[in-house]
């Protein structure tokens, strides 16, 4: 029974640390103390964008799997890239950079989104 109790504790410091992570990345203000805190909007968005960081870590893989955000942000999102917008599309094109084979290799160039609140225009990501 003390050995489930065990596990339980550990896995729970491991979201409770994982949601401290995201906070510190995402907002100026990080958690002051484990005083319980009413969940409120900006936790539910940042612990939302953690979550599409993590989905794109697994998706990439090569050891992304247990990165945390800001380090995720820095290698793939923090980029230059150009905008074209047209009738259908939304052409996101980045400039070459080291990581970009793990994108091309994660299949993410080969993504086409529709986006319902842009008249269902297709979000397309063009990586040279």
């Amino acid at each position: 029974m003390s050995l489930l109790l065990i596990q339980r504790y550990a896995r729970r410091l491991i979201i409770e640390n994982r949601i401290e992570d995201s906070i510190d990345f995402f907002h100026r203000d990080a958690l002051s103390s484990a005083v319980a805190m009413k969940v409120n909007l900006d936790v539910q968005l940042t612990l939302m964008a953690s979550s599409l960081y993590r989905l794109m870590a697994l998706k990439i893989g090569n050891g992304y799997e247990n990165a945390k955000s800001r380090h995720i942000f820095r290698d793939f999102i923090d980029a230059t890239a150009n905008i074209k917008i047209t009738k259908s599309d939304i052409m996101v094109k980045f400039q070459k950079r080291a990581h970009n084979p793990l994108l091309l290799a994660a299949d993410l160039d080969k993504t086409d989104i529709s986006i319902p609140w842009l008249d269902h225009k297709k979000l397309r990501i063009v990586l040279d």
